[in-house]
């Protein structure tokens, strides 16, 4: 079970003072009582200003990914069959992946790469791993914090096609294994996303769903 850190020494103003853009709030820290205090409160950091700048976001619309609408095409089927899904066996490797800073776009700095790993220790963040039935290497992977039934995705990578896609079935799978409706939120929607069946809901209905969701027990495979 994961451990509970010390609380948050913060005050997070209210999601509904976010400005245009989605930010709560800057400053503050990445301890793990500060992060699960952001989650549960509807909130995840992102760091701006090419990580100078600590950000709290709550964008509106939020972007989710209902279990029951994942989409899985007839090729992401058979893409499926070309991987094996294992959890939490290289968490380290797979933020690091994420991070990689030949990616475009990236935003995990080494400080968000700290605190996700710490958070990962105590049993609040997890990965999800995509490795090749063929070569046996790690091909493609997520990971995210799981709050009671809320599961927050924070970036996700690939190293072989459809190995991220891969690695978000096995998610829904993980999450949805024991038949709870837990929450799989995805921040910003995307075209790719969309794709695979997220869809954008308003901020409030966000906050409705989340009350429910930290009501609900995180998922077996992550206990």
């Amino acid at each position: 079970m994961p451990v509970e850190p010390p609380p948050c020494a913060w005050s997070f103003p209210d999601v509904d003072t976010a400005d245009e853009s989605g930010v709560v709030g800057v400053g503050g820290d990445l301890s793990p009582g500060t992060l699960l205090h952001a989650y549960r409160s509807g909130l995840f950091p992102m760091q701006v200003d090419r990580g100078r700048t600590l950000a709290w976001w709550s964008p509106d619309p939020r972007g989710i990914l209902p279990l029951d609408g994942l989409r899985v095409s007839r090729s992401l089927r058979r893409s499926c069959a070309r991987f094996e899904i294992r959890v939490d066996t290289c968490f380290d490797e797979v933020v690091a992946s994420c991070a990689d800073p030949k990616r475009p776009h990236g935003w995990i700095t080494e400080e968000i790469r700290q605190a996700y790993r710490q958070m990962h220790r105590l049993g609040w963040a997890h990965s999800v791993e995509a490795w090749s039935r063929e070569d046996g290497t790690l091909a493609g992977g997520l990971y995210g914090v799981s709050v009671g039934g809320l599961f927050a995705g924070e970036s996700m990578f690939h190293h072989q096609r459809d190995a991220s896609k891969v690695a978000l079935v096995g998610l829904v799978d993980v999450l949805s294994a024991d038949g709870v409706d837990r929450l799989l939120d995805v921040q910003w929607t995307t075209d790719h996303l969309r794709s695979l069946g997220a869809i954008d809901v308003a901020r409030n209905d966000y906050i409705d769903r989340l009350s429910v969701a930290l009501r609900l027990p995180m998922p077996p495979a992550f206990t």
